[in-house]
């Protein structure tokens, strides 16, 4: 196993559980042109076509997460979705592995791994919306495009350090979350009203 690859595998699949497709578009751009290996049951990710597809995919999703309410629903089915995007990162990028082994990598810390970021990142998104009625929304996408960039390129670029921003973002996520949770059970219930 290639310590180098697994972590720009899962550099990408922190990437996934932020935008699905960027870290797909960066990974396609990379094998496009020769720059990144590929594992070669998953060569068809540097053709024109995967270039073309996840071009558009990633251009509507960044847009998409803009709009308020559509940023939810878009969160809704990328539940499915960004698992699937983690564990291809991962499956892809082994390219000095067994394509059944870089496929039972990919289901066993590829989707886990963009699935608990996407989580968090929900988690987030809902404590945003609460508090300032979704106006926040599009601001923290601008930040989460940034980041999903970041750790995609630095897991390309510099493996180690991608992978350390990802354990970072998903400890500082998690530190929100729990955060978050224990003021929510801490509010004392109000008694209800009785009519004299």
């Amino acid at each position: 196993m290639n310590i180098e690859q697994l972590l720009l595998g899962l550099s990408l699949a922190s990437a996934a559980g932020l935008r699905a497709f960027l870290p797909l578009l960066l990974l396609s751009l990379m094998a496009r042109f020769g720059h990144l290996p590929l594992n070669e049951h998953f060569a068809w990710l540097g053709s024109n076509a995967a270039l073309a597809v996840l071009s558009i995919a990633t251009v509507v999703e960044l847009l998409a997460d803009k709009v308020p309410v559509l940023d939810h629903a878009l969160d809704t089915v990328q539940t499915v979705v960004r698992p699937l995007a983690g564990a291809l990162a991962v499956a892809s990028s082994q390219s000095q592995m067994d394509p059944t082994m870089a496929a039972v990598l990919a289901l066993v810390l590829g989707a886990p791994t963009a699935g608990g970021i996407h989580f968090a990142k929900g988690s987030t998104r809902l404590v945003s919306t609460a508090g300032t009625a979704g106006l926040a929304n599009p601001f923290i996408s601008i930040g989460e495009d940034f980041l999903a960039l970041a750790l995609s390129a630095l897991g390309i670029f510099i493996p180690l350090v991608g992978f350390a921003l990802s354990l970072i973002f998903a400890y500082l996520a998690y530190r929100g979350w729990r955060a978050w949770q224990k003021r929510r059970t801490s509010r004392p219930v109000q008694p209800p009203v009785q009519d004299s």
